[in-house]
This record gives C-alpha cells, sequence and structure tokens, in this order.
C-alpha cells in the first residue's frame, strides 16, 4: 500500500457493493464557483469505510442534518418529528419528552412508583418493573436533584434531564438535551447491515463495540441496559427493531403507543373471558338459540381482535 494514492484502490463497503475509494467523496453546495469535495472514508483507514456517516442528498426533506432540534426528533423520513406529538410537546426537550411518559401526575418529578406503574402499563411483570425501576431511579436521580444532597426518594427531577446524558452511545442527545438527526442517522448508516430498515442484536452488539468510549463503563453499562430494554419493549417478531420505532424511543411516543397496545390486549381478553364464562354459557342455552347466537358472533369478533393485536 506504501506509495499508492487512496484512490487507486478498489474497496468494497459494508454492505458488500463494490465501490472505488472515490465514492467516498461527497458534493458540497457551491459556494464560489467550485464544488468543494469532503472525504468520508480512506482506504489507509478500514474502520472508516466500515462505518460510513450518513449522507444527506438533494432528495432528502431533511434539512441541515447537523443542527440539533430542541423539541423534535427529526429523521430522513420523519422531518418535522412525530405528528401530532411534537406539536403537544413544543415546551419540552426531545430528552424531556423521552421521560415525560413515567410523571404519571405531571409534576415534572418521576417517582420510583412512577416508573414501576410505567413499567407495569408495558405488561411486563413485578420482577422486571423493579429491576428496571431500581435502575433507572437509583442511577438517574441525582444528577436532576435541585442541590447538592441525594434525594431520599430516587426521584428524577424532568427540567434537569439534560444532566443524565451518558458516553458510549450514540450521542443522539446533545449536552442540553436537544436531538441531533445527523447521529441518529449516523446510526443507521454505520450499523444496519443490510440495509434493513432497523437494527437486530448483532447490528446492537456492532454498535456498542463501535461507539464505546475507554473506560466509560459506567456509559457501557447503561448503553447495554437501555437497548436490552429497549428491545424487550418492541420485541419484533423479525427479530429488526425498526428505525421509526427507534426514534419513538428517543421521544418518548412510542411508550404511550405500547401502553395503550397492552391495556386494548387486556380489555380484549377480558371481554373473552367474560363472554365464554360457563354460567354465561348456560344461560345463553337456557334463554334460546337467539342469545346463544349473540354470543357465539361475540366470541368470534372478539377472537379475530385478538388475533390482529396478537
Amino acid at each position: 500500500m506504501e506509495g499508492r494514492n487512496s484512490s487507486d484502490i478498489l474497496r468494497t463497503d459494508p454492505i458488500g457493493n463494490g465501490l472505488s475509494s472515490d465514492d467516498s467523496l461527497v458534493k458540497q453546495p457551491q459556494i464560489d464557483g467550485n464544488a468543494p469535495m469532503i472525504k468520508t472514508s480512506i482506504v489507509e483507514q478500514p474502520v472508516t469505510i466500515q462505518r460510513q456517516p450518513y449522507v444527506p442528498n438533494e432528495a432528502d426533506s431533511l434539512v441541515d442534518a447537523g443542527v440539533a432540534r430542541a423539541t423534535i426528533a427529526a429523521s430522513k423520513e420523519m422531518p418535522n418529528g412525530t405528528p401530532g406529538y411534537a406539536q403537544k410537546h413544543q415546551n419540552m426537550t426531545v430528552v424531556q419528552q423521552h421521560a415525560e411518559y413515567w410523571d404519571l401526575d405531571h409534576d415534572g418529578i418521576i417517582w420510583p412508583q412512577d416508573t414501576y406503574i410505567g413499567c407495569r402499563n408495558f405488561g411486563w411483570n413485578v420482577f422486571l418493573s423493579l429491576f428496571a425501576t431500581f435502575i433507572i431511579n437509583f442511577n438517574l436521580s441525582y444528577p436532576t436533584v435541585p442541590g447538592y444532597l441525594p434525594d431520599p426518594f430516587f426521584r428524577i427531577y424532568l427540567d434537569k434531564m439534560y444532566k443524565d446524558k451518558h458516553g458510549s452511545d450514540s450521542m443522539t442527545y446533545d449536552n442540553e438535551g436537544r436531538f441531533r438527526p445527523q447521529n441518529f442517522e449516523d446510526l443507521f448508516a454505520k450499523y444496519d447491515k443490510g440495509n434493513k430498515g432497523g437494527l437486530d442484536k448483532q447490528d446492537v452488539l456492532r454498535m456498542m463495540k463501535g461507539q464505546r468510549i475507554v473506560f466509560d463503563f459506567f456509559g457501557m453499562s447503561a448503553t447495554l441496559l437501555e437497548w436490552t430494554a429497549t428491545y424487550l419493549l418492541l420485541w419484533p417478531d423479525d427479530g429488526v427493531m425498526k428505525k421509526e420505532d427507534i426514534r419513538g424511543i428517543y421521544d418518548g411516543s412510542i411508550f404511550y403507543k405500547k401502553a395503550e397496545e397492552h391495556q386494548r390486549k387486556q380489555r380484549v381478553k377480558a371481554g373473552m373471558r367474560s363472554s365464554t364464562s360457563p354460567r354465561l354459557l348456560q344461560r345463553a342455552r337456557n334463554a334460546g338459540s337467539s342469545l346463544w347466537d349473540g354470543v357465539e358472533k361475540e366470541n368470534s369478533a372478539l377472537t379475530k381482535e385478538a388475533k390482529k393485536l396478537i
């Protein structure tokens, strides 16, 4: 390789397509009549080829991806954030929106019992919800307290949520709690092997290895726990956490969606139990065929709805 120019060498991108090293040159808007070029990778450092950053093109609706958004989680597909949800949370930064789901009484304080109830509303069992509550409130309370003394109740204060930022993650949140679209898009440009439109467990492991910071044991542990919780919450049938769902994690909108899905499943199950109870069925048989046909139709409708939800 010595004595040869980078452009003389053929490289292969992470997906497996043959690309020349000149493919890493990105045209920038003309300023003084020239079109300056920016290199995103060099063959002398293979890691820059393996992990290509997100490069906007003229067709993208996401404008100024490098500018952090205070109140919306913008992406290439959703440049204006989550419809409806973003407009309702214009008084909160994106990192505050991420945690707002657990502030059940909207007083700006997340108690441990708030965290527990929020996890239970996902359908998580008692043990998992208690474990998540301990991890979240024990570790994230102190940086947000208004003074210097720890909070004896391990409460988390939303107005200081930006202080809970840690290293060795995607760096999508900035130090003030804003959302950086460039970093979010980089997450998939670098680690979505095969352009699946999301991340599977192997992608996440590669991401954790690629994003880790030296001696950042807290950050690496927090990232592992966060992505484990994300997978448990989304629980994708094909093993791939979709990009839009992950974006919903960042602004917190997916939490409401998952809680609503669980409540709907519970209502369907409760309706099936009540309509198929032995006493009710016997009363329907005794009352005549018309009432019995009604119960059968109701059971059939509930079964169809349950199949759609599960």
